[in-house]
């Protein structure tokens, strides 16, 4: 059974910093595309960061400079490193992974992300 754990939301000011984690399980990590997605409320979801089983990235328009993803294999994990946040980044942010080889999905629980003074 696959499971994505997210952590590391929480409440920050304009200006700051998140780091979030997704800790997976059930899944063949190293050959596994792990990707970032958000939804704001009356959003639809999109997505913001994705990282390639060979560490080539993918970021949207509004996050490059800001935000970077990384993975470590060792740990089956997934980060996301957020800085100068901005109010328009407050959402719910959900971690994805995609087996290369079947291309069968899976998604997190979320974890809320807010920006704001």
């Amino acid at each position: 059974q696959v499971q994505l754990v997210e952590s590391g939301g929480g409440l920050v000011q304009p200006g700051g910093s998140l780091r979030l984690a997704c800790a997976a399980s059930g899944v063949t990590f190293s050959i596994t595309r792990m990707s970032w997605y958000r939804q704001a409320p009356g959003k639809q979801r999109e997505l913001v960061a994705r990282i390639s089983t060979g560490g080539s990235t993918k970021y949207a328009d509004s996050v490059k400079g800001r935000f970077t993803i990384s993975r470590d294999n060792a740990e089956n994990t997934v980060y996301l490193q957020m800085n100068s946040l901005k109010p328009e980044d407050t959402a719910v942010y959900y971690c994805n992974a995609v087996r290369v080889v079947s291309m069968s999905e899976y998604w997190g629980q979320g974890t809320q992300v807010t920006v704001s003074s």
